[in-house]
């Protein structure tokens, strides 16, 4: 993740003192030196609705062999043990889940910092009551657009709807809640729209996800943005970061998945203003880029490891078997060794990148989706040969 609103506003919040710490870069096996990863555990396949893009290839009900409540206590002690900073539980949609609150509030009383991603279509007012009374930390709420976009995204005429009433639910309650946005062709021109609804329902935080080719969202290379969207979405995204900081509104906006999005803000500051691009290179140099197998990892529905939740096709080791901690720390399998020291295997355009350090090879499933070769170049790098030092 990189925090837009850290980086040209200078406003801080709860994440990035695990982004941009001083001990964030170039550690091993976590975020921080004496950390294990922030954890996205994927505790179902199951869900009421069915993205096009969505990386878990979602089912309506839970896949066969799920981990069983006892067996995700255990998982919880392990983390704990690990120092995992944070854990994400996420899908399919993880409010259908029997025990999931069980789940959540086992974590919690261990000392878990605990958030949830969901599509929001569930959070009735009692739900939304019950988890702010567990004490999780944050809700993200998936909107991929305005109401007629995002219900053809999610496959469901009332999808915005029940979304916006979730969201309207965790803040009657208190409960700190925020938007994850996957920007596509079919999307992108609706980011104005976005931030004026963030505006209007008072919603303290946005995530805008790079698609990535992986899941169901491998067959949709060809509804991404072009290089120059990109440059005028992140310029956009940029500037009503700037605008809701004027008015004294310190939303906390993110992007996500995309790592050459940092170099691009340096450089555009750099033309303007060169004391605050120094300050951003200082922080996006601790940052280090994409950290997945380093300070991110995941677990699915199953107990099979793996870097982060785009790179299921590679499993690291399964919980059933081997603790996580063990798995993330012995690091045997040749991906997982690999992403922790990747630069010496990376290839194309990120190999003679100048900007490597910051960016760290950016996504490694949208380069092994066009290349078949999980260390090629990402081809959603939209930065010029020129930018990133390839020519003069």
């Amino acid at each position: 993740m990189i925090s837009i609103s850290r980086l040209v506003t200078e406003c801080e919040h709860y994440g990035d003192q695990l982004r941009y710490s001083v001990h964030s870069a170039g550690t091993k096996h976590g975020a921080v030196a004496d950390h294990g990863p922030v954890v996205v555990w994927n505790v179902t396949k199951a869900c009421n609705l069915k993205c096009i893009h969505c990386y878990a290839q979602a089912e309506s009900g839970p896949a066969e062999g799920e981990l069983t409540t006892a067996e995700g206590k255990a998982l919880i002690d392990d983390l704990v043990d690990f120092k995992v900073p944070v854990l994400l539980i996420s899908g399919g949609e993880p409010l259908i889940r029997p025990d999931i609150f069980e789940l959540a509030e086992y974590a919690i009383s261990k000392g878990m910092r605990v958030t949830i991603s969901t599509n929001g279509t569930l959070i009735t007012p009692e739900v939304a009551k019950k988890i702010k009374d567990l004490g999780i930390s944050y809700v993200g709420i998936s909107l991929d657009g305005l109401e007629e976009t995002n219900n053809k995204f999610r496959g469901n005429q009332k999808a915005f709807d029940m979304a916006l009433e979730g969201i309207r639910n965790c803040r009657e309650v208190g409960q700190k809640v925020g938007l994850r946005f996957t920007i596509n062709k079919h999307n992108y021109q609706e980011i104005d729209g976005i931030f004026d609804l963030i505006d209007k329902e008072d919603i303290p935080r946005v995530c805008f996800y790079h698609l990535v080719y992986s899941g169901r969202g491998k067959e949709l290379v060809n509804e991404d943005i072009s290089y120059q969207q990109k440059r005028e979405v992140i310029d956009k995204i940029v500037n009503h970061t700037i605008d809701f900081y004027a008015k004294g509104n310190g939303k906390e906006v993110l992007t996500v998945d995309n790592h050459c999005d940092a170099v691009y803000i340096y450089l555009r500051y750099l033309k303007r203003d060169p004391e605050k691009a120094k300050k951003i290179y200082e922080l996006i140099s601790r940052n280090g880029g994409n950290r997945s197998g380093i300070a991110i990892g995941e677990i699915d529905w199953l107990g099979n490891v793996h870097a982060d939740q785009f790179t299921m096709n590679h499993t690291f080791g399964n919980i059933r078997e081997t603790p996580f901690s063990q798995i993330w720390k012995e690091a045997k399998h040749p991906i997982l060794q690999g992403m922790k020291d990747r630069k010496p295997l990376l290839k194309g355009r990120c190999a003679a990148c100048q900007y490597l350090s910051l960016c760290n090879g950016n996504f490694r499933p949208r380069a092994e989706a066009i290349f078949d070769d999980f260390w090629m170049e990402d081809p959603a790098c939209y930065l010029t040969d020129q930018e990133i030092g390839l020519k003069e």
